[in-house]
């Protein structure tokens, strides 16, 4: 043990920690080894050697005394008969406090016949994150924590194996993303990824070692070349290779459906500048060399992700037809690239924090917090905490060219609710790069939002299908609570006293416009016409969103009602008088299509990927053969514009496999006032 513990104090002179700093971690040591003597683990080992394991992994990160001391500590308030009072009276109220915070995510309650293990983690979660929001450090260490257990979960019962792993990639590894700390995240998903799936975790890992020899000697290539490009250019700068690790392999070949042979950016080449202007320089300096391609060039330094990190991404092909990724960065944004917050306690003795900086990093963090911690229910609050710590992968821009980051697969309903919970109540619409699009519309990379509202607007059900993070179906869900249109749920047992900094909501104002009945009516549609003299009705007020029905009044107009008015369904109405409505962005056209396709393996996940990010659902796909030895698919999906279907088409005879594609029908849905679908044909066979 003594000789793990000089290998801290080692690392910690050369990080440049103080005598006094490296005294205050040996009296660590000193209480640590008293209260774990004769603690073992189930690998055999003594226990101490897990934590000064945690320590080492905090101290290779160079984070500060306080917080490689808790490491040490982290577990002798749970795991022996020492008081927080002791750890207080020996090392101050500061290195207390973090193996506090510790202490209470750590520390489950019993298991009994009344609490399921969602629950458990449940209250495991809000409390780490009711620890966090006070103090950033608390979770620094328990991830140092759980990447030490997964380092050695080989020596656990096989089905808790299963859970922890779950648990790592679903909440621990998402955590180290949004931390930014790229070094923990890849390691935390590599591990789970070997006991999730082990069979694709070693067909990986074989074909990477096969072929090591081959994309090393490309990839040197490859850095020589830019190398000598930067010189020419009088451009200082150091060039490496990074790889992917298994885990993101293996997330590309299940996400594309493609092959492990497929994947072209295996190894990249980061360029690692002096000064901001350089990374510019270097970046026209590649583009010279090899040709760009446009769609996958990501400027990250001028609108840096939420956890700090900053570089310039650019994809390029190379002479042998091969692409090659390439990051640019200083050296100050690659080292927040790797150990993002931890970052923040990597400095000089005598120098200052930057707090502020710290604080916008995390903003996200403190967010979640406020919305999670409102969440009833053990499944409510999992399911949102698991969403919320997944990276964000989209960007969008609020009219005003703000930038907001949201989970692939966020709707107008989840921007909503970022800008403010009363935005989101009240949203009936969303204007998406200045078209109305539907509430359920799949937001793009570079959207810009505008939201539409009504304060007669109130939340559906439906809504809960249709947002995806945790805060707006929290916020769904506590105002359908509060109007009575769903059952309180049972709260959780009751959660600890928290105290943490308030969260500043954003003003809505640069993203929202209230809309009037004059607007209403301009979202409407009258058997597909737009601008006809309506009146809605008073007994229903129907809001877009809801189904809603057209009926001829015995005065000039039109009245609309929902579709499951229950005034309208009373009335003596005469059906002739009944007509086709819906809103503006919300006709539904059902669409079938035949794709012929020659004989290629994943030609169908290929048709899939091409198509998911045109905001078409998939209702069915029927596969049938051909005498001429190929095959066909027959898709039945719906859109929400003409003009998709003709974009489908294009995109679809991009594919590689496929031979012809034919517009079989579409037929225009909508909603009469009993609920059934009104289908009007078009026939059209090209």
């Amino acid at each position: 043990m003594k000789k793990k513990l000089q290998k801290i104090l080692n690392q910690m002179r050369r990080n440049g920690n103080s005598e006094a700093d490296r005294e205050v971690v040996r009296k660590a040591y000193r209480m640590a080894e008293q209260a774990h003597r004769g603690q073992f683990r189930l690998s055999g080992l003594p226990y101490l050697s897990h934590s000064l394991n945690v320590a080492r992994i905090l101290t290779e990160m160079e984070l500060d005394t306080a917080s490689i001391a808790a490491g040490i500590l982290h577990d002798v308030l749970e795991d022996t008969p020492v008081k927080q009072q002791e750890i207080i009276s020996e090392f101050g109220k500061e290195i207390a406090m973090l193996v506090d915070g510790v202490t209470m995510i750590s520390s489950f309650p019993k298991a009994t016949g009344d609490m399921s293990l969602s629950e458990k983690q449940a209250m495991g979660f809000r409390k780490m994150l009711a620890a966090t929001v006070q103090d950033v450090r608390v979770l620094l260490i328990k991830l140092a924590d759980r990447l030490d257990n997964m380092r050695t979960i080989q020596h656990l019962p096989p089905e808790k194996i299963q859970r922890i792993s779950r648990e790592t990639l679903d909440i621990y590894a998402p955590l180290a993303h949004r931390l930014g700390i790229a070094v923990w995240k890849a390691e935390l998903e590599d591990c789970a990824f070997r006991w999730l799936h082990p069979a694709e975790y070693e067909e990986i890992s074989a074909k990477v070692k096969t072929r090591r020899s081959e994309r090393q000697k490309r990839l040197k290539h490859s850095i020589e070349q830019v190398e000598r490009q930067l010189t020419e250019y009088g451009i200082k700068a150091r060039v490496i290779g990074r790889t992917k690790h298994f885990y993101s392999i293996y997330r590309k070949m299940s996400q594309r459906g493609v092959d492990f042979d497929d994947i072209m950016d295996l190894e990249g080449v980061r360029i690692i500048t002096e000064t901001k202007p350089d990374c510019y320089q270097a970046l026209g300096a590649v583009h010279q060399l090899w040709p760009n391609i446009p769609e996958r060039f990501r400027d990250l330094i001028l609108r840096p992700k939420e956890n700090g990190y900053q570089t310039l991404h650019t994809t390029v092909m190379c002479e042998d037809g091969k692409k090659l990724e390439i990051q640019i960065r200083t050296e100050d944004m690659d080292r927040v690239a790797q150990v993002g917050v931890a970052a923040h306690w990597r400095y000089k003795e005598g120098e200052k924090h930057d707090d502020g900086k710290l604080d916008e990093q995390l903003a996200w963090l403190r967010q979640m917090y406020e919305w999670l911690k409102e969440a009833s229910g053990a499944e409510e609050l999992l399911d949102g905490m698991r969403r919320d710590v997944r990276a964000s992968d989209i960007y969008v821009f609020t009219p005003k060219g703000e930038v907001k980051e949201l989970p692939k697969g966020s709707t107008p309903l989840d921007f909503a609710y970022l800008i403010h919970s009363e935005v989101g109540h009240h949203c009936i619409a969303a204007r998406v790069n200045g078209r109305v699009v539907p509430l359920r519309y799949n937001l793009q990379m570079g959207d810009m939002v505008e939201i539409l509202t009504s304060k007669n607007q109130t939340p559906h059900l439906s809504w809960l299908e249709i947002a995806i993070t945790g805060r707006a179906k929290t916020r769904i869900r506590q105002r359908l609570r509060e109007m009575g249109e769903i059952e309180p749920l049972e709260e959780l047992p009751p959660k600890p006293k928290e105290h943490h900094a308030p969260v500043k909501h954003e003003a809505p104002e640069p993203t929202v416009r209230q809309v009037d009945d004059a607007t209403r009516r301009k979202l409407i549609r009258i058997q597909g016409a737009k601008g006809m003299a309506v009146q809605f009705a008073k007994c229903c007020n129907p809001m877009p969103g809801h189904a809603v029905v057209g009926y001829v009044t015995r005065n000039p107009g039109l009245s609309v009602h929902r579709s499951d008015c229950r005034v309208f369904a009373r009335m003596n109405r005469d059906p002739k008088r009944i007509v086709e409505a819906s809103w503006e962005g919300e006709g539904v056209l059902q669409t079938s299509m035949r794709v012929v396709i020659g004989p290629r393996p994943n030609v169908l996940a290929d048709i899939t990927n091409a198509l998911r990010p045109m905001n078409i659902d998939i209702i069915s796909a029927n596969y049938g053969p051909k005498e001429d030895g190929k095959g066909y698919f027959d898709f039945m999906f719906e859109v929400t514009d003409q003009r998709l279907i003709d974009s489908v088409m294009r995109t679809l005879r991009t594919v590689s496999g496929i031979t012809s594609v034919k517009l079989l029908w579409t037929r225009e849905q909508s909603h009469a006032s009993n609920g059934d679908a009104i289908n009007r044909d078009s026939n059209h066979l090209l």
